[in-house]
């Protein structure tokens, strides 16, 4: 690591630690030369599957347009900022973990349709709703009753 300040190459660490939750980390170095010192951080380079969108085009997965599709389902719903973050950096992990190097576009919004299943059940048919195309409101009362089947789901007696 190339000093800062004098652009010499002879620096030496005096003290490194775990940081973010482990994900960084932070080393204190100073320069043999001019006797400053500096901080750098160190994460790991971890490279993300390219997206098949459905026309058979590829692009770089992008953060970003995940975290706003999900923030548009849940615009103006009671979830923590922390939750959103967390569900978020849950599905990035997945996606990672798979170690492929190509993901079907499909296969994200499946992910993220279960991440909002859990967060805010408006939330998950507001995506539904756009992700699955539906056309009329018996498509919309289907997926309603379908997760109203399901484990979990409050019902009106759990309510009074």
């Amino acid at each position: 690591m190339h000093c800062p300040f004098c652009g010499s190459h002879d620096t030496r660490v005096t003290d490194s630690r775990l940081v973010a939750e482990g994900d960084q980390v932070r080393r204190r170095r100073q320069c043999a030369s001019c006797g400053e010192r500096f901080t750098t951080y160190e994460t790991a380079e971890l490279i993300m599957p390219r997206v098949v969108k459905a026309d058979g085009s590829r692009e770089s997965f992008d953060e970003r347009k995940l975290r706003a599709g999900m923030l548009r389902a849940l615009e103006k719903r009671p979830v923590s900022a922390e939750s959103i973050e967390a569900a978020v950096e849950r599905i990035r992990q997945r996606l990672r973990a798979r170690g492929e190097r190509e993901i079907e576009a499909r296969e994200i919004g499946e992910e993220v349709m279960r991440a909002l299943k859990r967060l805010d059940q408006v939330a998950y048919i507001r995506f539904a709703s756009v992700y699955r195309r539906f056309q009329d409101l018996d498509e919309f009362r289907a997926e309603i009753d379908r997760l109203a089947q399901e484990p979990g789901y409050p019902s009106q007696e759990d309510e009074q």
